[in-house]
Formats: C-alpha cells, sequence, structure tokens
C-alpha cells in the first residue's frame, strides 16, 4: 500500500470558524495549496509583500505532500497571490489572529495505491476494527521532518545548553533529500561556519537575514542568533520532541494496559508505534475517555499507568520533569504542557470502489474518506486500515526520485502481482461506515454491487475468483513440473 504518490492523492478541507469584523485588522484567506508546506507557503507571501515575521496567522500545519485548504490571516495588509501551486481567496476580515481554535475539523480524502489483493480481503474487517476501537492519535513521519533531514531533535541541543549544535543543525546542516536554493543555503554554512561576513550567492539566504546579522555583532551569542528564528518554527522545532515524547509514552502505556497480543507494530520516521486491534470493553472505555500529556516541567501526572509510562519515557532520556527548561530563555523557548486525547474516533469513514492502479500496474487503488478533528494525522488512519502492507518510502527512495520524491504522473507504471477486480476482489459500492458499528453499513445505498451473470463467451478469462485460484494452482504444478523434468535430465 502506498499513498501521496501524486498531490491529488490526498487532499483536506479545513471545517473553520471565525468572528468576522468589517473593519478588523486581520484579513483573512483561504489559502489553496500544492506540494507546499505551510511554513513555505506563508513565507513565500511574507517575502513577496514584504511583510514582517508573525504577520501571518494559520489555524495549523498542513501536509505538504497534497493538495490542502487552510485559513490564514493577514495583519494589517491586503495581499493577493495567485500561482498554480499556491492561491489565496478572500473571506473577510477579523479582530484578531487565527489559531488552532479557529478550526473545527478536516475532511480527508486519500487514493490508496498498490493495494493488494490481501488488503482488499482484510479491508472490512480493518475498517470494522477502527469503528470499534478508534485509532491511537499519535503524531505521524510528517511531524518529525528533522529527522528524515538529518537535522535530529534541535529541541535535545537546547536543553543541554548546547546552543552552538542547535544552531549548526538549523543552518548549517543541508538534507540530501534536498535540492532547493535552501539547502544550497545550508550547504553554503556548513563549509564556511564562523564567517559571517561572506555573502551568500543564493536567493533564499535571506530567509536567515536576521540570523546572520545578530552573528555578525555577537560572533559567539548563540542563542541571540537561535531567537532570531520565527517564533512559530522555534515553538515547531520544541513542540517536534514533545511530540515524538508522546509518542513513545502512549506506545509505553498500550504495553501496560493491553496484552501483547492485542498489539501490533507500525514503523514510521521516528521508531515504531504500536496499535491496538482488541480491547477489553473495560480498558476500551479507559482509553476513550483518557488523554496523555505534552510534556512540560509544571506537567500534573495524577493517573498512575500515565505516570508510570511518563517515567519510562523520561529515564530512558534521562530527563526529568523539571529539566524540560531551556536555561537562559525560559520565557521564549519553552515546553507548553497539553493534553491530548489517547484515541480518536473517525467520523463518515466511506470506503470507495476498488479500480486498476495505473501508477502500480498488477496493482488496484481505491478513495478514502473520513472527518477528523483538528491535529490528527489522516495518514495513520490509512495505515491503520492497511496495516499489513503499509509503507513508507526509504530515503533512497526518495533521493531517487526528482521532485518530492515520490512517482509523478509521467514515470513508468511500478509492475506488481497481478490483481483481479472480478470475483471474489470485485469492486464494491462505495461504503459508508458508521462509528461504532461492527461491520460496514448495510442498506439499500450501501449494498455490495452485485455480480452479473455472464455467458461462457462474453465472461472474460480469469475473472471470479476461482479462477483466480485455478490460474495460481496451474502456474505452481507447471513449475513443478518443470523442475522435475529438470531432475530427470
Amino acid at each position: 500500500m502506498r499513498i501521496k504518490q501524486r498531490p491529488e492523492d490526498f487532499s483536506v478541507q479545513e471545517s473553520y470558524r471565525f468572528d468576522p469584523v468589517p473593519d478588523g485588522r486581520y484579513r483573512v484567506y483561504l489559502m489553496d495549496k500544492q506540494k507546499v508546506s505551510t511554513f513555505e507557503a506563508v513565507e513565500r507571501i511574507r517575502s513577496r509583500y514584504g511583510l514582517r515575521p508573525g504577520a501571518i496567522s494559520f489555524c495549523g500545519l498542513k501536509d505538504k505532500q497534497g493538495r490542502t485548504e487552510q485559513l490564514i490571516a493577514v495583519d494589517g495588509a491586503e495581499v493577493d497571490f495567485q500561482e498554480p501551486d499556491l492561491r489565496l481567496k478572500p473571506l473577510g476580515r477579523t479582530g484578531r489572529p487565527l489559531s488552532a481554535e479557529n478550526t473545527t475539523s478536516n475532511r480527508f480524502s486519500v487514493t490508496v495505491r498498490a493495494v493488494t489483493e490481501e488488503d482488499l480481503q482484510e479491508l472490512p474487517r480493518a475498517a470494522a476494527e477502527v469503528n470499534r476501537l478508534g485509532v491511537v492519535n499519535y503524531f505521524d513521519s510528517q511531524r518529525f521532518g528533522s529527522l528524515k533531514h538529518g537535522q535530529g531533535f534541535i529541541a535535545k541541543d537546547l536543553l543541554r545548553g548546547d546552543f552552538e549544535a542547535a544552531l549548526r543543525n538549523y543552518l548549517a546542516k543541508p538534507s540530501p533529500l534536498d535540492r532547493s536554493d535552501d539547502a544550497k543555503v545550508k550547504e553554503f554554512w556548513r563549509k564556511h561556519w564562523g564567517e559571517w561576513t561572506r555573502r551568500v550567492p543564493f536567493e533564499a539566504a535571506h530567509r536567515y537575514d536576521r540570523v546572520i546579522r545578530s552573528l555578525r555583532e555577537k560572533p559567539e551569542d548563540y542563542l541571540r542568533a537561535f531567537l532570531q528564528i520565527d517564533a512559530a518554527y522555534r515553538a515547531l522545532l520544541l513542540f517536534t520532541y514533545q511530540s515524538w515524547l508522546w509518542n513513545e509514552g502512549v506506545r509505553r502505556l498500550l504495553q501496560l494496559a493491553l496484552p501483547r497480543t492485542a498489539l501490533f507494530p507500525l514503523r514510521y520516521q521516528a521508531g515504531t508505534l504500536l496499535f491496538h486491534q482488541d480491547a477489553d470493553p473495560e480498558t476500551l472505555r479507559w482509553l476513550r475517555g483518557l488523554t496523555f500529556p505534552l510534556l512540560g516541567p509544571e506537567t500534573p501526572l495524577s493517573e498512575s499507568r500515565v505516570r508510570e509510562a511518563v517515567e519510562w519515557v523520561l529515564g530512558k532520556e534521562k530527563l526529568r520533569l523539571d529539566q524540560l527548561r531551556v536555561p537562559g530563555a525560559e520565557r521564549l523557548l519553552f515546553f507548553k504542557h497539553e493534553e491530548r486525547a489517547v484515541l480518536v474516533q473517525p467520523s463518515k469513514l466511506v470506503l470507495g470502489r476498488a479500480q486498476p492502479d495505473e501508477l502500480n500496474r498488477g496493482f488496484a487503488k481505491l478513495n478514502v474518506a473520513f472527518t477528523l478533528p483538528p491535529g490528527s494525522y489522516a495518514t495513520l488512519v490509512v495505515k491503520r486500515l492497511f496495516h499489513r502492507t503499509a509503507r513508507e518510502d526509504t530515503p533512497e527512495e526518495i533521493r531517487a526520485t526528482p521532485g518530492s520524491g515520490r512517482p509523478s504522473g509521467d514515470q513508468e507504471a511500478r509492475p506488481g502481482p497481478r490483481v483481479e477486480l472480478g470475483g471474489g476482489l470485485e469492486p464494491a459500492r462505495t461504503r459508508s461506515l458508521r462509528p461504532g458499528s461492527a461491520h460496514p453499513a448495510r442498506g439499500p445505498e450501501t449494498e455490495p454491487r452485485k455480480t452479473k451473470s455472464l455467458s461462457p463467451r462474453s465472461e472474460p478469462a480469469g475473472t471470479s475468483s476461482e479462477g483466480f485460484r485455478a490460474r495460481a494452482r496451474a502456474r505452481k504444478e507447471a513449475k513443478a513440473a518443470a523442475r522435475a523434468r529438470q531432475k530427470v535430465r
């Protein structure tokens, strides 16, 4: 199973609310972007109009690999941005910046590719499990881009008080996956670290102007220079490490609460996640009502198993709660305590019809649509539905592919085992799955499509599941006969 092979394979629409104020200070826009991260989009708009850092607020971060819509608010300026990969639509004005509170939900539509016969057979059961059990509300690989790009957890450098290492990882560690001018700027400073009077011959260098200006004025004050980074991005660097601690703590919590046989692992960018495929009613009720903390120095730990899981993950990191402070910058760089639900329940889950996959020969594709609350990851829901064959592109695969590291439409289709879409793998009608139900919803609009009876003359060869199995047996027997003839010779 693969997702995001094309930008249009992953779509998200943000449901939002804001208080209209006709003469409000902040102009609100619907931002439609494709293969651009939220930070990159905001930086492009800010640079074109010469806006100060922090002038553009938004509700949350949306995935780079796909087409997404989200709200932004621009402080005190009217902007117009219409490019193929980034468009703005004015919606009105409001009296204050946007935040996560302005998002009510996100509706996802995901084309799942490289789907196998096993996937299609297991999908109804997996969907029933998702409806009954929910999905563990982990942070997925998108949150940990700094690991994929070789920067590590910059927050750990800050906690150690090694501000030079933190700044090096931010400013002078080019990603082997990045072919943009930004990577060239970072390679330049990697080679010329400390030579702050040098001029960088790449346009993307302006992003780091405030940092370099600070280093020219006070070359040894790396904390002062680090604090010139945009405040939203600084907060994200801390939140990335918080997110990993959350993932590790919840993984440990599941091990404490459920037997090993009820859990299965899934690899992701930052290690391994554990998901539950069963739970007794009492434990399930407990998990549904449970939150787990994003850790800060003042985090309260009243629930015994939560406290045990937190102590385990901090012990592994050789930290205590009171050490989650950045020395010398406690007011500007801090870990904010928040509670995050352990489980998330996708709503309005709909499975589309299986069709031949034009990018991966011999495989199938289908659409999966669902709604999630703000801050939850659609990719994890899809991986949970197809967990037997879910995989992520390796850094080697990403490097081998031009652009984003995922096959584009003009690339040769990836061959695979033949998937028959007739008989046992016949595409069903789109199915709407009710949360809490044990099976796909039944009714006039959701009944599986009936197979028409075809005459022997008109029936395509091998379109039934029996034909599929018969051909497989025939191939196996033919290979065995060939090996026997070889031995005789």
